[in-house]
C-alpha cells in the first residue's frame, strides 16, 4: 500500500488520467470532505480521481478552530440527532481512525462574582451523556466537574483573579492540525488506489466528468467518470449553480502563549447577550494561542483566502479580555485567519442560527454535491455522498480504517514528532536532517512533506504541512531556509 504523495506520483497519475483513463468517481475538492469521499469510495473498491485547484486543505479545512466537537452546541439548539452524530464521529477519530492527531483538550469556564454556571453545567452534563452514548471511554474524555478558584487559577494563571469563585472543567477533542488530518485522509485514500491531483482546476463540470486545467503547465484535459461528486464547500455553487449556500465567516486571532497565560487549558468565554455562543481561547502545541470565533454572514464574491476585518479583531479581543487579568490589545495579535462555512441557505435565519446539518444534492445533469456539515462529521458526509452514487452495494468501511500514522502504542521517537506523525515519526527522524527551519520544525519535516505528503512548493509546506505561515513574521524568517 503506497501512501506517499509527491510530484513524481502526481505527474504519473496526471498522465494516466489525461490519456483517457475513466474512473468510477471523480471528486472535486481537496478539503476534509473531498479527501474523506476519496477514501470512502476507494476503500469500497471504486476507482477514484480527486482534483483540487490549489493544494490539499487549501480552503476552509485549514481555517478551523482545530477542534473535534462532541455536538454540545447542536444539543442546545435541539438538534439531538446531529449532536449524537458529532459525538460518535469524535469518538471514532479519537479511538480508531486518528488517535495520533486528536487529543483531549481541557476546557474551562471561569466563574466570576455571582455567576453560578448552573445552565452551562447542565449542558456539559448533557454532553457527557452523549459521550457515554457514543461509547467514548471516560479515560479518553473525562466527565465535567466543578473546580475551586485555586484550581481554576492553577490551570489558567492569566485569568482575572478578582471575584473568581471557581470554574467548570470539561473536555473535548482537539486536532494537532486540521490540515494534517486532510493530508492523512488523502494519503490513506491514495493507499487504496485513489489518484490525488492537486493544482488541477475544474473549468467545466457535468455528470459524466469534467474539463480540468493543470495550473502548473496550463495544459487542459478531460476526466471521464461514471459519477461526479462536488465537494468544494463554500464554492460549490460556482460549479453547480443550483446549489444555494449562505456563507458564514469564522475568524480567529493568533497570539503568543505569553500574552494569554492559559497553559494547556482552553477557555470558553460567554458572549454578552447570547445564551449559546462563546469565544474560545485555544492553546496550541507550538506555543501559540488561537482566539475565535466569529459567525458573520458573507455577501458578494468569495475570495480564495478570506481576510479578517478589524471588527472581528476588536470583537474577539473584547470578549476574551473580559475574563483575563491583562486585557488583550491589537499589539498582542501576531496573526489572524478566517474560514468560510458552507451553510445551507434557510430563509429568515441569521448565520449563527443556521443548522450545521449536511445535505447531498443531485443536479439535473447528475452531479452530486455534498455541502453543509462540520469538520467533525466529514466521514458521515463522505459516506452519504458515496451512497448517493449507487455504484456499489458495499457498505461504508471508514470507521474501522486507521489513517496513515494512526497508533495508540508507544512510538520510539521524540514526542513532538509522534504528536504530528504518529507511527511514521521514526521514519521522519531517520531522514537525519535535524537542522531547524523555524522553531522546532526541522529540515527532515520539510523533506518528508515533499516526498510523502504531496507538498509541491514552499507555500504548501509553510501554510499546510506546517503552520509556520499563520504568523506572517515567522513565515518571512523561515522562507529562506526552506529548501528541498
Amino acid at each position: 500500500m503506497n501512501t506517499s504523495l509527491n510530484a513524481g506520483r502526481r505527474l504519473r497519475e496526471l498522465a494516466e488520467i489525461s490519456a483517457g483513463s475513466a474512473v468510477d468517481v471523480l471528486v472535486v475538492g481537496g478539503g476534509v470532505t473531498g479527501a474523506g469521499v476519496a477514501l470512502d469510495a476507494a476503500s469500497r473498491g471504486l476507482s477514484v480521481c480527486l482534483v483540487e485547484a490549489h493544494d490539499l486543505a487549501f480552503g476552509t479545512s485549514r481555517w478551523s478552530s482545530k477542534l473535534v466537537h462532541g455536538g454540545l452546541r447542536y444539543l442546545a439548539h435541539g438538534e439531538v440527532g446531529l449532536a449524537y452524530e458529532s459525538a460518535v464521529e469524535r469518538g471514532i477519530l479519537m479511538t480508531r481512525t486518528a488517535p495520533h492527531l486528536v487529543r483531549a483538550l481541557p476546557q474551562l469556564v471561569a466563574l466570576h462574582g455571582k455567576q453560578r454556571g448552573s445552565l452551562v453545567m447542565a449542558g456539559l452534563r448533557a454532553g457527557d451523556v452523549l459521550r457515554r452514548a457514543a461509547g467514548t471511554p471516560k479515560t479518553v474524555l473525562p466527565p465535567p466537574r466543578r473546580i475551586s478558584a485555586a484550581e481554576t487559577l492553577a490551570l489558567a494563571p492569566g485569568l482575572r483573579a478578582a471575584g473568581l469563585t471557581g470554574g467548570l472543567l470539561s473536555f473535548d477533542g482537539q486536532l494537532i492540525d486540521d490540515a494534517r488530518l486532510v493530508v492523512a485522509l488523502a494519503r490513506t485514500a491514495a493507499g487504496f488506489g485513489a489518484r490525488i491531483l492537486t493544482r488541477a482546476k475544474v473549468t467545466e463540470l457535468a455528470g459524466g466528468g469534467a474539463r480540468v486545467r493543470d495550473t502548473l503547465t496550463g495544459d487542459e484535459f478531460e476526466v471521464k467518470a461514471r459519477r461526479v461528486i462536488n465537494a468544494t464547500g463554500v464554492w460549490a455553487g460556482q460549479l453547480v449553480p443550483s446549489v444555494r449556500l449562505r456563507p458564514s465567516r469564522g475568524s480567529h486571532l493568533v497570539l503568543s502563549a505569553d500574552a494569554v497565560r492559559v497553559g494547556s487549558t482552553s477557555l470558553t468565554v460567554p458572549i454578552p447577550g447570547e445564551t449559546n455562543r462563546f469565544v474560545l481561547v485555544l492553546p496550541q502545541a507550538d506555543g501559540r494561542v488561537y482566539v475565535g470565533l466569529t459567525d458573520e454572514p458573507v455577501d458578494g464574491p468569495l475570495p480564495d483566502v478570506p481576510d479578517v476585518p478589524q471588527s472581528d479583531v476588536d470583537f474577539l479581543l473584547d470578549v476574551a479580555s473580559s475574563v483575563l487579568q491583562r486585557p488583550l490589545t491589537t499589539d498582542d495579535v501576531i496573526g489572524a485567519y478566517a474560514g468560510l462555512r458552507p451553510l445551507i441557505e434557510q430563509a429568515g435565519s441569521r448565520s449563527a442560527d443556521l443548522s450545521r446539518k449536511h445535505a447531498v444534492l443531485t443536479s439535473p445533469d447528475g452531479v452530486i454535491t455534498v455541502v453543509g456539515g462540520k469538520l467533525t462529521t466529514y466521514r458521515r458526509m463522505a459516506a452519504d455522498a458515496v451512497d448517493a452514487t449507487g455504484l456499489t452495494a458495499k457498505p461504508c468501511r471508514t470507521k474501522d480504517i486507521p489513517l496513515v500514522g494512526a497508533t495508540r502504542s508507544a512510538v520510539d521517537a521524540p514526542p513532538r514528532l509522534v504528536a504530528k506523525y504518529g507511527a511514521e515519526a521514526p521514519q521522519v527522524q531517520a531522514l537525519n536532517r535535524p537542522e531547524p527551519v523555524f522553531g522546532e520544525v526541522t529540515a527532515a519535516e520539510v523533506v518528508w512533506a515533499y516526498e510523502h505528503e504531496g507538498a509541491l512548493d514552499a507555500d504548501d509546506v509553510l501554510d499546510r504541512r506546517t503552520r509556520i505561515g499563520l504568523v506572517p513574521a515567522d513565515r518571512e524568517r523561515a522562507l529562506p531556509h526552506l529548501t528541498r
